[in-house]
């Protein structure tokens, strides 16, 4: 397996700093627009694991040029694109994995468009909609496109796939819940406003009308932040309130897994929620470029990228994060044994230990991990499949199984929970 890594950010360097202690791949081609952030990746590999650094290279690559990312493959010889940018180059890097004759994973999938009369009840295009358009063309390829294997979505679809096969023998509903219990603080000591994770991409999350599936309506939206929760989450996070947001989850889970009911919610906190309102309301969420006047002159500029820019990179933030994140799916219905059953399954991801093994903050971190676990499995041959497939498609079990064998014998070491939670 040569792996194609597009992409040397906060995720895409946690995915290099993981895959380094594995030894299913042959190469690893870390790449990036900006060329220093794929050699940094690669020099920390080559000083933390010595030897196992010449396993990875550095190149230079245009994500949103699908010729360009076609030729990076085939140069290298790529068997496997992992793209591991924002959703916005999807379609490009997508285009560019299949022209290269390589098979594709993702951790986000291609991006929606709201109805345009009623975006609050009606779906317009759905999250993942043209990759799915386009999966007879990866059939006929013999190609498989692996979408949506991040932690979410990812984690919580293969928990979704386990719950089905092992758990239950009706779902009620599957609602995958995330939260955490993270702190960011400025030099000072004060706690400050800074995302974990992309805020380009939290945005396009949190603002879009969040998508709900029920088995007799099929898929309908709700207006952003509705129906809040109070949700106890495991290992000391506690309770944080939850609200519906637009997640792959909820667009991949009904494919393949019976349930009556597949939601999303995150916990995002009231200060969260405001400065995102806020953005809205200024058009700063906007990604269409608007005219603005500098001292060279007038450029065009997308108010979203001036956000991101104004903020720390996600990746900066481990050592001014305290905490632990929570990733997890909720499910309720009938037990195998003909029972009401309901439980949690999820994975906990602490900072202070990300930091010490990875020089990684634990978001980004918990992120990255499931995506090797993936190519794991596809490089031995335990998944297999044509086509565009979401991680429900495969078999569960040995995916969690590999993820929590001790590293000793084999495994990741990375222990997954389930909480029985019907009184």
């Amino acid at each position: 397996m040569k792996i194609l890594l597009v992409g040397a950010g906060g995720v895409g360097d946690a995915i290099a700093k993981i895959a380094a202690r594995r030894d299913f791949f042959e190469t690893m081609i870390v790449s990036d627009y900006d060329l220093s952030r794929a050699e940094r990746t690669i020099a920390w590999i080559t000083q933390r694991h010595g030897n196992h650094g010449a396993r990875f290279v550095a190149a230079r690559i245009d994500a949103s040029d699908p010729d360009n990312v076609a030729t990076v493959a085939r140069e290298h010889g790529a068997t496997h694109v992992m793209n591991a940018v924002e959703p916005k180059f999807v379609p490009t890097i997508f285009a560019g994995a299949l022209a290269a004759g390589a098979d594709y994973l993702d951790m986000a999938m291609s991006l929606s468009e709201p109805h345009p009369t009623d975006p609050h009840t009606e779906t317009g295009v759905k999250l993942g909609d043209d990759q799915f358009a386009q999966s007879p063309d990866w059939e006929t390829a013999g190609r498989l496109a692996l979408v949506g294997m991040g932690v979410e979505p990812g984690l919580s679809d293969v928990f979704a796939r386990y719950a089905a096969d092992h758990l239950f023998s009706e779902i009620d509903e599957l609602g995958t819940r995330d939260g955490a219990n993270l702190v960011v603080r400025d030099e000072s000591g004060n706690e400050i406003f800074a995302p974990s994770f992309s805020i380009w991409t939290t945005i396009e999350e949190c603002l879009n009308p969040p998508v709900i599936w029920e088995k007799d309506r099929g898929w309908f939206t709700t207006a952003p932040f509705s129906e809040p929760e109070i949700f106890v989450f495991p290992e000391g996070i506690g309770p944080v309130e939850c609200v519906n947001v637009e997640h792959e989850e909820v667009l991949l889970m009904p494919r393949w897994v019976d349930a009556k009911r597949v939601t999303f919610k995150y916990g995002l906190g009231d200060e969260f929620i405001a400065i995102l309102k806020t953005l809205n309301q200024l058009g700063l969420d906007k990604t269409e470029p608007v005219r603005v006047r500098s001292a060279d002159g007038p450029v065009m500029v997308a108010p979203r990228d001036v956000v991101a820019a104004g903020l720390p990179d996600p990746a900066t933030l481990g050592p001014r994060m305290t905490g632990k994140t929570c990733a997890g799916l909720w499910v309720t219905g009938t037990g195998v044994d003909g029972e009401p059953r309901e439980v949690y399954l999820y994975h906990v991801s602490d900072n202070e230990w990300t930091m010490a093994e990875y020089d990684a903050q634990c978001v980004v971190w918990q992120t990255a991990l499931n995506p090797v676990i993936a190519l794991e499995m596809l490089a031995t041959g335990v998944w297999t499949g044509i086509g565009v497939l979401g991680p429900e498609a495969f078999d569960a079990k040995p995916f969690l199984d590999l993820m929590a064998l001790p590293v000793a014998d084999g495994g990741f070491g990375q222990a997954w929970g389930m909480e029985d939670r019907l009184a």
